[in-house]
């Protein structure tokens, strides 16, 4: 009986924890940080780093000398030259022993020259890794917005078809009083049906909202995922919005994007010192060490000779010098030579282009935000003065002074003012979070 009650409380533990699992609401900030881990593109991103890195410590590791064992085993057939100065038949088996290594003394400046570019293409990868962490996390939070923005307009939804349910009621005493038409009652409930589908659609683009949230996220859709709604900053008409030659100012040090694009040009100076350095003759210092036996080698009395005895006698070693100068490359050093300065001209517009674009970014994120910021003051007026204007009219389609037209045409009114406004609300948000990004602010609500 304790082992079943026991069983049951664990179960019952269990099942909690993993209600509690799936019903666990996400931040922003927890959003960011999961796709930043487990983003595909993002881990990528990570590889390509390390791949350059790799390349790096290589170039570095090829100034130091490289060691080469070598063995090799013949078989010989055939007439050989005896001690006795005469032919005869000698098959015989040699084995071959050799170590040799080379030492680079003068590469053209192509090893320091390759080191410096390997140096720059590795902090290029890492400002591309950190560009892609930046995309990631913009449209993560542009869709966490777009979530919070549906979740308004379904309230928003909901709270009209309340309106007119409480409305259905009241005609439809007053219908069976007889003091109003039945067709009245018609018609709002006909109004209540076209709210009824709006509400319909508005959690619609709720869910797809979140689907599009959790496809970044890469997870599985999950009917009970849901975002943490945060305390938004109020808007009024003291807002401002931070200009665009202030926020380039600070971008253009700073971006990945831009950093990225200049070491890039950095690098591919130092790619043309490369094919430059081709032209310098090339020296380098080997030493070798080779050593043989041969089963059929014998000592002037026609005693075969032992193994050791060979390898002491028969070693050989070597030390030299070596410069290959070029005289005549088929053109091939010019033409890489000539490719290598016409990358050095395309990085360097690469990098005016990205600037160039930065700009366009940030003056077209300001323009956005300062018209939703205008458009956001005018509909708080606007809707302002819907309110009022609907709730004259509520108080006289109450008494029957306008008709269920007029009444709903009103309330469709007031609900375009209130989605108008939670738009631009949304879009000023989004814009100036956008241009705090450039400034290199963190992304946060």
């Amino acid at each position: 009986m304790n082992r079943k009650i026991v069983a049951i409380f664990l179960l019952s533990m269990w099942v909690q924890s993993t209600a509690l699992r799936a019903q666990e609401i996400w931040s922003l900030e927890k959003c960011v940080n999961y796709a930043l881990t487990n983003n595909i593109k993002i881990k990528q991103g990570v590889i390509a780093t390390q791949y350059q890195q790799n390349q790096l410590q290589q170039s570095k590791f090829s100034r130091l000398p490289n060691l080469n064992g070598q063995t090799s085993q013949n078989l010989n057939y055939g007439r050989s030259l005896t001690y006795e100065n005469t032919y005869k038949d000698i098959n015989s088996s040699e084995t071959d022993f050799g170590l040799g290594t080379t030492i680079p003394v003068f590469q053209g400046f192509q090893i320091s020259n390759n080191i410096a570019k390997l140096e720059l293409d590795f902090k290029a990868s890492m400002e591309d890794l950190s560009l892609a962490q930046s995309n990631i996390s913009v449209n993560i939070a542009s869709t966490y917005l777009e979530i919070l923005f549906a979740k308004e307009l379904v309230k928003v939804s909901e709270d009209q078809l309340q309106v007119t349910r409480l409305q259905i009621k009241q005609i439809g005493e007053k219908v069976e009083a007889g003091s109003l038409a039945r067709g009245s009652l018609l018609e709002i409930e006909a109004q209540a049906a076209g709210e009824d589908l709006n509400l319909v659609n508005a959690k619609n683009q709720l869910q797809l909202a979140k689907l599009k949230l959790v496809q970044l996220l890469e997870l599985e859709m999950n009917d009970k995922f849901d975002v943490e709604v945060p305390l938004l900053p109020e808007i009024s008409a003291q807002a401002s919005v931070s200009g665009a030659g202030e926020v380039y100012a600070s971008a253009v040090q700073i971006r990945p994007e831009i950093k990225g694009a200049d070491l890039r040009a950095q690098s591919s100076k130092f790619q043309l010192k490369l094919a430059q350095g081709a032209l310098y003759p090339m020296i380098s210092v080997y030493a070798n060490v080779y050593d043989s036996y041969n089963n059929k080698y014998t000592d002037i009395n026609g005693k075969s000779i032992p193994f050791s005895n060979q390898l002491k006698n028969n070693q050989r070693k070597g030390l030299g010098l070596q410069m290959n100068i070029p005289i005549f490359t088929r053109f091939q050093n010019k033409i890489q030579i000539d490719n290598a300065r016409l990358q050095v001209l395309n990085t360097e517009l690469d990098l005016e282009s990205a600037k160039k674009l930065l700009r366009s970014d940030i003056e077209t994120a300001q323009t956005n935000a300062i018209g939703a910021m205008n458009r956001f003051i005018a509909n708080q007026k606007a809707l302002s003065s819907m309110r009022e204007a609907f709730r004259y009219s509520e108080e006289k389609f109450g008494v029957g002074l306008v008709n269920a037209v007029e009444y709903n045409t009103a309330k469709s009114k007031l609900a375009k003012s209130e989605s108008d406004l939670l738009q631009a609300k949304y879009e000023f948000i989004f814009r100036t979070k956008l241009l705090d990004l450039y400034r290199g602010l963190p992304l946060t609500l």
